[in-house]
């Protein structure tokens, strides 16, 4: 809708500032301006300034600023067109009905939203009617408070299909727009439309600016319903029919109350039914909301976004602990991917096995419902362990099929920097669940200094850059602990610690250890470097062997052969090491360099000093030919 300029500026000249933030919060004079506590942000001692004269307030404690339209906006969690026509029906004025199509829409909406409410109306008395006292005590046995029910204006549509039609052409409404507005449905066989629900208690779906729109109503338990005529089965619940007001999947119960209260800092929750939702809020949780019978959408997240007034948006998805609940979470996070960007994800919580929110709450109490939603996993977690499974990935096939899969998934994410990120943290993860084949080294051989190899036991070799210096320089420690390894009782905490790109040296590595290990497991602890070298070939490293152990690493690296003296072989090793230790301090330095400049901290600044000590030391006894400590 094009709003022009002109009846904006007479919206404002019509409600004072002050007088509108003054419904919402207490304002104070203080000369020619006004001043408050912060609506959106904590505070105690006011920094919030309000100016009719100029039309603008301005919060000197968070920055908040603009004019009433963009207050009842934030405050009130609206669009912009919602909250002009807000404010509009405060001042008295018309909205501008530029085009006659919209006019007619809008009258026929309005006409619409008043059957809804009516219908919502007399759902809430018949709950309260002395004929359906079981129904309210149904309700009650469920743990819903009298207060409660009056908030979400739960109410009953009785077993008679004629009932609702009746009271409303009593007041005036016509079949058509009862039919239209869901509440009524036609019949296939020539007679009177029926109720759309008929002997369910009835929960109403509000739009945000809290305007009836829809139902859900939930079945009454088997012994409270007459006998059926056959094996029918009615659904537990059943939702509006999509009309002119109503988008089930464009909407979420709860959202009107859910967006004041992520105003006052509540974060949202999204969970599965209404009376999770209903429950949740009895409870103090007053942001939670619920899809309408269908996976949350797209725009279901984009409204729980839209609610969060913080830089960082991360609503909590609750869904129940069974199979149907993991289910219902990959959905939504398939849904969710292309929607990522900077500072928008959400967390995932999963309840014990047969619990919702509703039984959980009742059953163990507030605190131990708070307990799990802080155990949440986020979203990129969720979606690895989702990928991942229990599958075990033992051979090189179905490794590339894992990185194939998480590829797949990654190209979902449409914001490049997200995605580089997801690419990033996922490639660190695959290597890490490659390197978790081999069982951990038993404690007392790592680290082990008894001869004299010690060498920043502190400092991984970890990421080297690939460049041709790096791989050889790995290829030489490698060959150099082949030929060499006993050398491992001193050296193996660097290998284990530390994280090799080339995958073929990788794997080599793993082998290697994966043999010292087995070694130690024996009585005699003997190290033998051709039964080593047996153990590499029937483990399938018998290739990589073979480059490592080659003439081009031995014109490098006297020391790596096997004829060399067991001090020369130490020497080199410690001294190999060091080198590759020193070349990722460096890398790292400069990472760090670059980040100092970006953002400067204490800390930071520190974090580089160090780095730069550490790298001194390194150069210092490279060239001094010491052991290092």
């Amino acid at each position: 809708m094009s709003i022009s300029p002109q009846f904006l500026d007479e919206l404002r000249s019509r409600l004072p500032l002050s007088e509108v933030i003054g419904r919402r919060t207490k304002v104070t004079r203080a000369g020619r301006e006004y001043k408050a506590c912060c609506p959106f942000h904590k505070e105690k001692t006011p920094s919030f300034t309000i100016n009719d004269q100029k039309q603008f307030y301005h919060c000197f404690g968070c920055g908040a600023h603009g004019d009433v339209v963009g207050f009842t906006m934030q405050h009130d969690n609206l669009s912009f067109v919602e909250a002009v026509e807000a404010l509009a029906s405060q001042a008295g004025m018309q909205m501008p009905r530029p085009d006659p199509a919209f006019v007619a829409k809008e009258k026929k909406n309005k006409d619409l939203y008043a059957v809804v409410e009516a219908a919502c109306a007399w759902f809430e008395q018949q709950l309260h009617d002395a004929r359906h006292r079981d129904v309210l005590e149904y309700v009650l046995n469920r743990g819903i408070l009298q207060t409660t029910m009056s908030g979400f204006r739960i109410g009953y549509a009785p077993q008679d299909g004629q009932a609702l039609r009746t009271h409303m052409i009593a007041q005036g409404f016509t079949d058509a727009d009862m039919i239209e507005a869901g509440v009524l449905k036609a019949s296939t066989k020539g007679t009177d439309p029926y109720s759309f629900f008929r002997d369910r208690v009835m929960f109403p779906v509000s739009d945000r600016r809290g305007r009836v729109v829809a139902f859900g109503g939930r079945v009454l338990p088997e012994d409270m319903r007459p006998p059926q005529r056959s094996d029918f089965t009615p659904p537990k619940y059943m939702n509006s029919s999509d009309t002119p007001l109503f988008h089930k999947g464009k909407m979420l119960f709860g959202e009107a109350q859910a967006r004041q209260a992520a105003r006052d800092g509540h974060t949202p929750i999204v969970v599965e039914g209404y009376l999770d939702v209903i429950v949740c809020h009895q409870a103090g949780f007053q942001g939670a909301v619920a899809p309408l019978g269908t996976a949350v959408t797209e725009d279901q997240i984009l409204s729980l976004w839209s609610m969060i007034h913080k830089d960082e948006k991360n609503p909590v998805l609750c869904f129940d602990g069974d199979n149907a609940g993991r289910r219902a979470a990959e959905r939504a996070c398939e849904r969710m991917l292309p929607l990522l960007k900077p500072n928008h994800s959400a967390t995932l919580a999963f309840l014990p096995d047969g619990e919702d929110p509703d039984s959980f709450i009742q059953g163990q109490g507030r605190e131990a419902f708070i307990a799990h939603l802080k155990q949440a996993q986020n979203l990129s977690d969720f979606i690895w362990d989702t990928i991942v499974g229990d599958k075990v990935y033992d051979t090189p096939e179905a490794k590339a099929g894992l990185e194939q899969a998480v590829a797949r998934k990654i190209e979902n994410i449409q914001d490049s920097v997200v995605q580089g990120h997801y690419r990033s943290t996922y490639k660190n993860k695959i290597w890490e669940l490659f390197r978790a084949k081999r069982a951990p080294f038993k404690k007392e051989w790592q680290g082990n200094k008894g001869r004299g190899g010690n060498v920043q036991n502190n400092v991984a070799l970890s990421r080297p850059t690939g460049a041709g210096h790096q791989n050889i320089n790995m290829d030489i420690v490698l060959a150099t602990f082949i030929n060499h390894p006993f050398l491992l009782l001193d050296f193996s905490s660097h290998l284990e610690s530390g994280m090799i790109m080339d995958e073929r040296a990788q794997m080599l590595c793993d082998n290697i250890l994966n043999w010292f290990e087995d070694q130690q497991e024996k009585d005699d602890k003997i190290l033998d470097s051709d039964e080593l070298k047996h153990h590499l070939i029937q483990a399938g490293s018998g290739d990589a062997m073979k480059i490592v152990l080659a003439p081009r690493v031995y014109n490098h690296a006297s020391f790596a052969r096997q004829d060399a003296s067991e001090t020369k072989a130490r020497q080199g090793l410690n001294e190999m090491i060091r080198r590759i230790v020193n070349t990722q301090l460096e890398d790292d330095l400069r990472i760090a360099q670059r980040e100092l400049l970006i953002n400067f901290s204490p800390e930071s600044e520190a974090r580089v000093l160090e780095m730069r000590r550490l790298l001194e030391q390194g150069r210092q006894s490279l060239s001094e030919g010491q052991m290092g400590d």
